[in-house]
């Protein structure tokens, strides 16, 4: 294990809790700018490790950095027709005992003069803005780091500039192998291109990508194709006697068609990109997201097959903690330039972070989209209840929620255990 593995493990495992620690932040500042109390913010869970009071709020760090919360006064509202800050004995029945003794405990540390910094007290849109500020935070820092990677470090692209010329045309079933005595040559090879040739254009067609390059060579099989390459500052004009030869598919890669071959490999190049493709690289994120949370029961069958059988991690599948950290390490001790690590590691942080803010608005207590339901369910009584003239319906109780969100609790933990266990004992590399 080389120092810089270890380097890249830690400096990406603190880049994740500084991103948990501003996700809390974002719920806290709107929670103080609309005057809710909050007593605790704290990074990690269980016990303290460190922590300090500064005014009304106590700022800590706990022993397991797995994730974050602050602690809001009255998330849970009295029942009907009690007083604020009433605790009533338990009921009678499991659930019903569970609920009250929830309810109970939030009331409990409602203290005289707060009454109206409770958060269930909030306008509808005040605790909407409250609890969305978190997950947007993670969706800010996505947007922010893809922003740097694009804009200000580039991506990288294939170009229409030769890197390498085949000498000969392989069948593809015998990819990989040295050419021999027979082997005909490749078009490249016949016509004369070069290293360093760029495309100018293909048969006519002016040549702006190797994407469109690409397509043009495939669709010119059996044919002699004028072009024009720069070559040396100069354009050089030639004929390509263009071959047709079985190649993976651009649609299917575990498919192959006949298609044209000129047996040429392109040179990849960073180049700065503009916010049009800072926004499409985030509608892309958003739809292989929306795809991951959807399929996400399915991914965990995946995950537990290959913790506990020989089932290979999918590289695409759900990831936690300790493997996206490995994966930081794998970046920083790879041989790859400095540049090229520094924007992979970017990407890596931006995808968790989106992740992370989608997966919190999930409609579903106890996250942060759960609250968000409540909150936008309270604003259609009230609206209904104003168009109907009648008296309004006060606060939604979302401690009725609770038996749900125990159960999605206990999902989320055995989900995050089930993760951790497999990034330890398989985990998804960089290397396959």
């Amino acid at each position: 294990m080389s120092v810089l593995f270890v380097v890249g493990i830690v400096v990406f495992f603190l880049g994740l809790l500084a991103s948990i620690a501003l996700h809390e932040l974002g719920h806290m500042s709107f929670a103080k700018l609309f005057g809710v109390r909050v007593p605790q913010f704290m990074v990690g869970f269980g016990p303290t490790l460190w922590s300090r009071r500064k005014g009304e709020t106590e700022y800590g760090v706990k022993w397991i950095p797995l994730g974050g919360y602050i602690r809001m006064i009255g998330m849970l509202p009295p029942r009907r027709g009690d007083a604020p800050g009433t605790v009533r004995q338990v009921s009678t029945g499991p659930w019903q005992g569970l609920i009250e003794s929830a309810r109970g405990a939030a009331l409990e540390e409602v203290g005289p003069g707060d009454e109206d910094r409770v958060f269930y007290r909030k306008k509808w849109w005040q605790k909407v803005i409250i609890m969305f500020a978190g997950p947007f935070m993670n969706i800010l820092l996505a947007f922010l780091f893809i922003s740097v990677v694009v804009m200000g470090i580039g991506v990288s692209t294939v170009q229409p500039v030769i890197a390498s010329v085949s000498k000969c045309t392989i069948p593809v079933a015998q990819a990989g192998r040295d050419c021999r005595p027979g082997d005909p040559e490749t078009p490249a090879v016949r016509a004369g291109l070069r290293a360093g040739d760029r495309f100018v254009s293909y048969e006519g067609r002016r040549i702006h990508s190797y994407a469109e390059l690409q397509k043009l060579i495939r669709g010119s099989g059996g044919r002699t194709v004028p072009v024009v390459v720069r070559r040396g500052g100069q354009d050089v004009a030639l004929s390509v006697p263009v071959v047709t030869n079985q190649m993976p598919s651009l649609t299917d890669p575990d498919k192959t068609e006949t298609v044209g071959f000129l047996g040429i490999s392109p040179t990849s190049a960073r180049e700065r990109q503009g916010p049009g493709v800072v926004l499409g690289t985030m509608g892309d994120l958003t739809t292989h997201t929306f795809g991951s949370l959807i399929n996400m029961p399915k991914k965990m069958v995946g995950v537990w097959n290959a913790a506990f059988g020989h089932q290979k991690r999918d590289p695409n599948g759900p990831i936690g903690v300790v493997g996206a950290s490995r994966i930081g390490g794998e970046i920083a001790a790879s041989k790859e330039p400095g540049l090229d690590k520094l924007a992979f590691f970017l990407m890596m942080l931006g995808t968790v972070n989106f992740a992370v803010g989608m997966f919190n608005l999930v409609p579903l207590l106890p996250l942060d989209g759960g609250h968000i339901a409540g909150a936008l369910w309270e604003a259609v009584k009230k609206g209904i209840a104003r168009l109907a003239r009648r008296p309004d319906p006060g606060h939604v109780d979302v401690a009725k929620a609770l038996p749900l969100t125990y159960v999605m609790a206990a999902v989320i933990i055995t989900m995050g255990a089930l993760l951790i266990y497999a990034d330890l004992v398989n985990p998804v590399r960089l290397n396959g």
